[in-house]
């Protein structure tokens, strides 16, 4: 049960308050974004693409099936609060091992309900993502203000290397053995090792600072590059490693922040979203085969189209908006997704990505 209310608030950097009722205390300051899944409220708390944002779930029900182990995507939650319109207490699940309140509580994570998050959105849509402090210990706004506007914007925050990994781990194939892939570690999701594990590949999991001469030293069929929080114009040693593999002919799948550190390393720059891309139903075409894609996101930067170089064809685009969802390159083994194929939660429009790369490799 959530017990006594006890009232919490919102602050964004425009000066806007929301007020509500504290679900879990706490004080976190973070980029305030918006995540339009109807489900899958678990997997996005332990996305570790969220790291240094507050989410608003537009789902108005959150916590009717409490949360269970199996739904984890990493080994605690990234986000740095969450808000919500109505939180359900006591899950009716039988799958649940508790609820999402108590779940929200051991591991500390701030959480308000009772915000008005139709209003909040719209907000952020019309704005776009801004600053903001959730607190249920504070009431001195105009302190908050202050230390608000100090608090750094996403733009030129380097965080994948906090959600990377501290060492090298290997993960077996289920089934035969296929390949033998790296995957480069900013903020990987469990279920891309799975996806990429159920089809064969036997993984070799990176530190984001490992050297692209240790996927030599492997003797690795291929790469990934995952998704992961922050800024990708940041990872500047990443960037030049991912350089380094393609120009050794080394095949590479980049997904999220990897498909954008591919851009980024074949000489592309990137550009921050007005409110990115969170959620289950982003439309993405394909413009060679013009099938349309229903995709999951979570992103915040995008490749810029006009800064590709010559020989790099955009393959989809995401129809809401145009940005790039993919490209390939003249001549090199690589594969790119903005989205997210493996989901959870999510469509699985675009999981056929994992089979195509593997299918590549020849073994």
């Amino acid at each position: 049960m959530i017990g006594a209310v006890r009232p919490g608030l919102l602050l964004l950097e425009d000066g806007t308050v929301f007020h509500g009722r504290s679900v879990a205390p706490g004080t976190r300051f973070g980029e305030v974004v918006f995540n339009t899944s109807m489900t899958g409220y678990q997997e996005i708390l332990t996305d570790p693409s969220y790291l240094g944002q507050i989410v608003v779930l537009t789902q108005p029900h959150i916590g009717n099936y409490g949360v269970t182990p199996r739904d984890e995507e990493s080994a605690h939650p990234w986000v740095e609060a969450l808000v919500v319109r109505r939180v359900t207490a006591v899950p009716s699940s039988h799958g649940a091992s508790e609820g999402l309140v108590e779940y929200l509580r051991r591991h500390r994570l701030p959480a308000l309900d009772g915000i008005d998050t139709r209003a909040l959105v719209r907000r952020l849509r019309d704005q776009g993502a801004m600053r903001g402090v959730l607190t249920s210990e504070r009431t001195d706004v105009e302190a908050l203000r202050e230390e608000l506007a100090a608090f750094p914007r996403m733009e030129g925050r380097e965080l994948a290397h906090q959600a990377s990994c501290a060492a090298e781990w290997e993960l077996p194939a289920v089934g035969p053995q296929r390949c033998h892939l790296a995957v480069y570690d900013y903020g990987v999701k469990t279920n891309i090792l799975r996806s990429l594990a159920a089809r064969g590949a036997r993984l070799s999991v990176l530190p984001s600072r490992t050297p692209a001469t240790r996927v030599q030293e492997l003797g690795a069929d291929g790469v990934v590059l995952v998704n992961g929080p922050g800024d990708p114009e940041t990872l500047l040693g990443p960037i030049e490693q991912v350089r380094r593999l393609l120009d050794a002919e080394v095949p590479v799948l980049g997904i999220c922040l990897g498909h954008q550190l591919l851009g980024l390393a074949l000489g592309a720059r990137t550009f921050k979203l007005k409110f990115g891309h969170h959620g289950g139903n982003q439309p993405v075409k394909d413009l060679l085969s013009g099938k349309t894609l229903i995709t999951s996101q979570n992103h915040g930067f995008a490749i810029d189209p006009e800064s590709l170089p010559a020989g790099c064809r955009v393959t989809q685009v995401n129809l809401n908006d145009g940005t790039v969802e993919a490209f390939d390159v003249a001549g090199k083994p690589v594969i790119s997704a903005q989205y997210h194929p493996e989901a959870a939660p999510g469509p699985h429009d675009a999981s056929d990505i994992f089979e195509a790369f593997i299918g590549r490799l020849g073994r």
